[in-house]
């Protein structure tokens, strides 16, 4: 039995004790990833290509920084507005559109004949994009129970992950057979594609689609007798460190504006995006100018981050959800920390193909194993109705973050004379930032099941 589109998982719980659930959620969650992925193919595509793009627009470092960061600076920029509008419209026709937009912007850097027609389509591609990520992250917190999120979102930046780790190897053969031109043509297919299908099997909330039976709704919403026994056990000391506290929900968007978790997890966000985004930008240059490896191995080393990163944030969700209990500072913590570890040991590795591998795997498992929290911490913020407005905020915020860092490492690799050594302590030095600002965040104990009326 499936739910009317107004009607309230509250009415429905005799319906619901009588029936199996349905797990529509987890197709709902595979539309996501697979949505995301074709979204990260498009926006890191640029990190492939760059090395052809340079050779021939005879630019310098500070400009093939400046075109993978305009991206983000456009991404930025869309990201509040996107959250508003979600807020009152819902996801469903909004990251249909976005998904088609970023697609067209796409096909069309195709035509570019000039490094500033690039970097201004670059701008465009994160303005189109923008509303992506507000959209997936909410769709999450819709229809996902406490319980899950962590898990769900996990699976969610597990398909960032995922993208690089195929991209640079397709982009950079398709490249190298038909041009770079060539590759925003192909990449920008399944985009249009995905348009269709979001629209088709994503609604706004689970209620509204006609496959999920009202047993599936209130396990979402956490009003069954089995998630009522789950308990929330103390852990001594580690929740004194995470500073766990019972706190209010942020009610409405003045409260978020004025929350300091909400800004202080835009920042550590900003910093570990200065990390993320500089490796995805830099790590192809770096493999072939500071390692000296030719374009081909290129493609298949510059996914070993990607290759570490993938396990760490499905591995990062699910001890978030099962051996923490919901709590998301533990992760953020050890990934800010690691990570600037194994950036240290990337730095120092020997000109040995099989340790700089496992040491830039090493480093994207760290760097990815907190990284789905902080989209997850929020949620236990805020509800429904105010997560788009939040999410919108630290992903504005936390995306400045990709904007700024290709740019400065290019800046670093002109003034030193391309001496990645010193332009990749820069990422040793954020992480360290970002593990301070963690400290500060309050950790919001999970809440006993909550009513779907009080969600709404």
């Amino acid at each position: 039995m499936s739910l009317s589109m107004g009607a309230s998982p509250e009415l429905s719980k005799g319906t619901a004790a009588s029936e199996k659930a349905t797990r529509y959620r987890w197709v709902v969650m595979a539309t996501i990833f697979a949505g995301y992925v074709i979204c990260m193919a498009d926006r890191s595509n640029i990190g492939a290509v760059l090395p052809f793009v340079k050779a021939e627009f005879h630019i310098d470092n500070f400009t093939s920084g400046a075109i993978s960061s305009f991206f983000f600076l456009g991404y930025a920029v869309s990201q509040i507005p996107a959250g508003l509008l979600i807020g009152k419209k819902g996801t469903r026709t909004i990251v249909s559109l976005a998904i088609l937009a970023f697609s067209i912007v796409t096909f069309l850097m195709g035509f570019t004949a000039a490094a500033v027609g690039l970097l201004v389509l670059r701008l465009f591609l994160g303005l189109a994009e923008g509303p992506v990520p507000v959209g997936m992250t909410s769709t999450v917190n819709a229809w996902f129970p406490p319980r899950e999120k962590g898990t769900a979102t996990g699976l969610y930046i597990a398909s960032t992950q995922f993208a690089p780790i195929i991209v640079p190897a397709i982009a950079i053969a398709i490249a190298s057979a038909f041009g770079w031109r060539t590759v925003f043509f192909w990449f920008a297919i399944p985009g249009v594609l995905m348009a269709a299908v979001w629209y088709f099997i994503v609604r706004n909330r689970p209620e509204q689609h006609p496959r999920v039976n009202a047993a599936e709704v209130a396990h979402i919403y956490d009003t069954t007798v089995e998630a009522k026994k789950v308990e929330f056990r103390p852990m001594g000391w580690l929740d004194k460190l995470i500073r766990l506290k019972d706190v209010d929900k942020l009610e409405t968007n003045g409260q978020v504006l004025r929350s300091w978790n909400v800004w202080g997890d835009t920042l550590a966000y900003f910093f570990m995006n200065n990390v993320n985004y500089g490796l995805l930008t830099w790590v192809p240059l770096y493999l072939v100018q500071a390692r000296h490896f030719d374009f081909t191995s290129t493609g298949f080393i510059a996914a070993a981050p990607a290759v570490g990163g993938l396990l760490g944030a499905m591995t990062g969700g699910f001890v978030s959800d099962r051996v923490f209990q919901g709590r998301r500072k533990p992760t953020m913590l050890i990934t800010a920390f690691f990570a600037a570890v194994m950036m240290v040991t990337v730095i120092n590795a020997p000109q040995n193909t099989a340790l700089i591998v496992a040491s830039l795997m090493a480093t994207g498992f760290f760097l990815n194993i907190g990284w789905p929290m902080f989209t997850a911490y929020p949620m236990g913020l805020t509800n429904n109705k105010t997560y788009p407005f939040a999410i919108s905020v630290i992903n504005s915020g936390g995306n400045l973050g990709g904007f700024f860092a290709p740019m400065i490492v290019g800046a670093l690799l002109d003034a030193t004379g391309s001496n990645y050594g010193f332009a990749f302590s820069y990422f040793v030095v954020v992480l360290l930032l970002a593990f301070v600002v963690i400290f500060t965040l309050v950790e919001a104990k999970p809440k006993a099941a909550e009513s779907a009326l009080a969600a709404k």
